[in-house]
């Protein structure tokens, strides 16, 4: 009889550890489908969104990498003979060991000025038609052109440099083996950068293969985690498809207007007062890796960026004077506040840990003499 209520007990306690979770379990029946068959997500009207899509195996980096214009472009962008200064890179900010950014707040550059923005990593920057927090270059090649000549980043004049590089022997067949023959030109320089940028691609993360049908890849927690992010907590408006990110350009509620920080965003490059404080949606892919977060890099923890979503970062009432201020910010209406529980969010940051790959090592190559 002692052996048989032993057995019960342990049969009730089974019973009750399984039936602490209710929620979990529904969730992942509800997830462990095909995604076509996932619940909606909680998406404002008027919005255009992607679903969710996994990334495929990449295998064509190793040919791609062997390409001469993308060989090119590789070497370009990690030779700091491209600045005036001759000691600093492209890589020197967008660095492959820190997931192609500077881990900065801000970026750092020719005699040691800051800039005010945050480096934006590369990763995955063909996918954008739009480049820069501002949007204010339209092409791969034109956004390569800005550091270069930018007094506070490679302060090099970009006249200067194809005499610059002709003088350096080593470039001259590197060139021919790129474009047909030995002739430099900044249309040159540009286009084989944007060919390596091309190259500069997310790995998959565990998250991707979840999608794919491997569905051990996430716990419960980060499955809760997927759908407070599609659900309550509004993340699908703007972080969606493939890379999530909309490419589009908002204003969240951090324009600092006639404060310390101001940055008034798009609207210094298209003059619209309704593009003031808006900045580009960057993607989530390898979130965890690209810290600090935002424009200006003011969040070097999750938590609080977490924190200032779920405030929904309202609109600050207009100072007496400023009512018909038409610089005055106006924080998207798609923020509102989302009452995250503590558990909720930290479901939501093991999400983002799971939408994180690891990331790729590029050794730096020898440089031309």
């Amino acid at each position: 009889m002692k052996s048989i209520s032993i057995v019960l007990s342990m049969l009730l306690l089974i019973v009750f550890m399984c039936s602490l979770n209710p929620k979990q379990d529904s969730l992942r029946a509800l997830y462990e489908r095909p995604v076509s068959e996932w619940p909606r997500p909680v998406i404002d009207s008027g919005v255009q969104w992607k679903e969710l899509e996994p990334l495929e195996p990449d295998t064509s980096l190793v040919t791609q990498l062997k390409d001469p214009q993308v060989d090119l472009g590789r070497i370009l962008f990690f030779d700091p003979r491209l600045s005036g200064s001759k000691q600093i890179s492209c890589s020197s900010c967008h660095d492959p060991d820190l997931s192609w950014g500077d881990g900065r707040r801000v970026s750092l550059g020719h005699d040691h000025l800051q800039g005010s923005r945050n480096t934006l990593s590369l990763l995955n920057v063909a996918i954008h038609k739009e480049f820069f927090w501002d949007g204010r270059a339209g092409s791969l090649e034109a956004q390569a052109l800005s550091p270069i000549g930018a007094h506070h980043e490679m302060n090099m004049q970009p006249e200067v440099l194809p005499k610059t590089l002709r003088e350096i022997t080593g470039y001259a067949q590197l060139f021919k083996a790129a474009y047909g023959n030995d002739s430099i030109n900044m249309d040159r320089i540009q286009r084989a950068l944007a060919a390596f940028e091309s190259t500069i691609r997310s790995r998959r993360s565990r998250f991707d293969l979840f999608m794919n049908g491997n569905y051990k890849r996430l716990s419960d927690e980060e499955i809760h985690g997927l759908h407070l992010f599609r659900t309550k907590a509004r993340c699908m408006n703007c972080h969606n498809g493939q890379y999530m990110t909309d490419n589009q350009f908002h204003n969240i509620g951090l324009t600092y207007y006639k404060r310390k920080y101001e940055d008034l965003g798009r609207y210094h490059i298209t003059g619209n007062p309704a593009d003031v404080g808006r900045f580009r949606t960057p993607s989530l892919r390898d979130v965890m890796l690209t810290r600090p977060w935002m424009h200006n890099g003011l969040f070097d923890n999750i938590d609080g960026v977490i924190n200032i979503y779920n405030s929904g970062m309202q609109m600050m009432k207009p100072k007496p004077g400023q009512e018909k201020d038409s610089l005055f910010p106006r924080t998207d209406p798609l923020m509102q506040p989302l009452d995250l529980t503590p558990e909720e969010k930290k479901a939501l940051v093991a999400f983002l840990h799971a939408i994180t790959g690891v990331p790729y090592k590029m050794r730096r190559p020898t440089l031309p003499e």
